[in-house]
C-alpha cells in the first residue's frame, strides 16, 4: 500500500476515535433539552454527504474510485496531505470546543451556550472549513475523483447549514452574537 495512504488510513480511524465522544454527546439529545429545531434537509443531507465522502476516501486508500499515482505529481499529494491531516485535526479540536452545544442537528438546546472561544474566536463556522478543506486535501492525496465529486456537492451544502445556524444563533443571542458577528468570519477569518 502507497505510504501517503497507510497515513490516511492512520489519521481516520485516529480523528474517528477522538470523535467518538463528540458524536455521542450530539446524538444524546432528547427532545426535552431542545428548544429550536428547524426542519430542512439541512438536517440530515449534509452528514450523510460527508460519511459518503469517507466511505470514498476509505476506498481511495485501496486505489478505488482513484486516478493513477504518478511520480511527477507526488509534490500535489504531499500538500493535499498536509491540508488532509491539518484540517482533520482542527475539526477534532472543533468539536471538543463546542462541548455539550455540539450536535449533528442544526438546534438551540434550552441551556445553549454562545462558543467563542477555540476555533471559534476567529471563525464561527470551523467544523465546516474544516470539512471542506479535509476533504480537497484528502482529494489532492489520494487522486480521488469520488472524495473530488463529494466534495463539490458539500461545498454549497455546508454554506447554506452554516448561514441557517448563523440566523438561529441571532434569534436567540441577539446582541452577544451581533458582537461577535463582528469579530468572526463567517468561514474566513475576519471575513462576513
Amino acid at each position: 500500500m502507497d505510504p501517503i495512504n497507510i497515513i490516511i488510513l492512520l489519521n481516520i480511524v485516529a480523528t474517528f476515535g477522538a470523535n467518538v465522544t463528540g458524536a455521542k454527546r450530539g446524538l444524546k439529545s432528547t427532545v426535552s433539552e431542545i428548544k429550536e429545531k428547524p426542519k430542512t434537509f439541512l438536517q440530515k443531507f449534509p452528514p450523510v454527504v460527508s460519511m459518503l465522502s469517507l466511505v470514498a476516501l476509505i476506498l481511495a486508500v485501496f486505489q478505488i474510485g482513484t486516478m493513477d499515482y504518478l511520480e511527477e505529481y507526488d509534490v500535489i499529494r504531499y500538500i493535499g496531505l498536509a491540508v488532509y491531516l491539518v484540517f482533520s485535526w482542527v475539526q477534532v479540536w472543533s468539536f471538543k470546543t463546542l462541548g455539550d452545544n455540539y450536535s449533528q442537528e442544526i438546534m438551540i438546546k434550552k441551556n445553549h451556550e454562545l462558543i467563542i472561544k477555540g476555533p471559534f474566536k476567529i471563525i464561527r463556522h470551523p467544523q465546516y472549513l474544516c470539512q471542506i478543506l479535509l476533504n480537497l486535501g484528502a482529494t489532492a492525496a489520494t487522486f480521488s475523483y469520488i472524495v473530488g465529486f463529494f466534495t463539490l456537492i458539500e461545498i454549497p451544502i455546508y454554506l447554506m447549514r452554516a448561514s441557517l445556524e448563523d440566523k438561529l444563533l441571532a434569534k436567540y443571542f441577539s446582541e452577544k452574537f451581533s458582537d461577535y458577528k463582528k469579530k468572526s468570519g463567517f468561514m474566513i477569518p475576519f471575513i462576513g
